[in-house]
């Protein structure tokens, strides 16, 4: 795939956080794919591009000590398995960070085959990998699953009705379950992406049975589909699409969510916070968003990320 710059620097570093806090979805492997070669004015002297123990630096000088990274295509989810393992004479694994595995939906079409044309009108680009099967596919997954204790997560999957067409719907429908299945047998997390397909994905958890554990990744509902989420104890992960002006929805549904339900993430090196949307996202931004959210909730800051911390925690256990 091309690469696709963001010829912008970072957003500004935010003000400390009160209490630290999880951003419980991101790609750290995928964030130097999107900076321009050489440093644009402003940025902070160090190396172009900053490496993982960077992020992971900048983000604890904002409060956001610990992240959970997502690898949900083969590459990167064999990349997040070495990240996390401990292996030579004295090696210890990165702090700070836990990772899920998974077979993205948007994978799991093209490990199927399929390259349909969707909604979003972009003919499907398969790489080298794709030519694993789908199946062979998700058994890798579970077996870096079951190999790697700082592995906690299954995702992200779930349905993504932008980037395909029927059969390629049925490929995801069918990799989801799969992975649902894989999650309740290794007692891990759920984390699910659901692009136009809020019916469809309910459809399915409610189906085969959720994950105790059940994540919604970068929410997109409305309040009722909160509500919906509320009833099955399933998580809200909040990221920077709640902070931009037109997304009304995603405010209100932050506002009907039980607090102990919510979640906050960046899913860097995408939807960067407001007013830096457009500009690259990475780990430390997050902070930005939870300042967002506690306005709209009109919550003491440090309130709402003692709150955020112990949701994590009682999601994806402790780092």
């Amino acid at each position: 795939m091309a690469k696709r710059t963001r010829e912008r620097g970072f957003p500004a570093d935010p003000e400390p956080l009160p209490v630290p806090v999880v951003d419980n979805h991101t790609h750290l492997d995928h964030i130097g794919a999107v900076l321009p070669d050489t440093p644009p004015d402003g940025e902070p002297g160090g190396a172009w591009p900053p490496s993982v123990a960077d992020h992971l630096a900048r983000a604890a000088r904002a409060g956001v000590d610990r992240v959970v990274q997502v690898g949900c295509d083969l590459p990167s989810a064999r990349w997040t398995d070495t990240l996390l393992t401990t292996s030579g004479a004295g090696a210890q694994p990165t702090a700070g960070v836990l990772g899920a595995v998974a077979i993205h939906p948007n994978e799991a079409t093209l490990h199927a085959g399929i390259l349909e044309v969707g909604p979003d009108g972009l003919a499907p680009e398969p790489e080298a990998h794709h030519a694993v099967g789908l199946d062979d596919a998700i058994a890798e997954i579970a077996d870096l699953a079951k190999g790697n204790e700082r592995i906690r997560a299954i995702g992200e999957t779930g349905m993504d009705l932008f980037r395909t067409g029927p059969r390629g719907a049925q490929a995801q429908r069918d990799s989801f379950r799969t992975h649902i299945a894989l999650a309740k047998e290794l007692g891990l997390a759920l984390q699910i992406h659901d692009r136009d397909a809020h019916a469809e994905v309910i459809e399915v958890l409610l189906a085969d049975g959720a994950p105790e554990r059940t994540v919604f990744h970068c929410f997109s509902g409305d309040a009722e589909m909160a509500r919906v989420c509320a009833e099955n104890g399933w998580y809200l992960s909040f990221a920077g699409p709640v902070t931009f002006k037109a997304n009304h929805h995603l405010r209100e549904a932050l506002t009907a969510a039980p607090r102990e339900l919510i979640l906050l993430e960046t899913d860097a090196p995408y939807l960067t916070p407001h007013p830096f949307r457009g500009q690259p996202n990475a780990p430390f931004a997050a902070a930005h968003t939870a300042r967002a959210m506690a306005a709209h909730l009109d919550e003491d800051l440090g309130t709402l990320c003692t709150d955020l911390a112990a949701n994590s925690e009682r999601v994806y256990g402790t780092w």
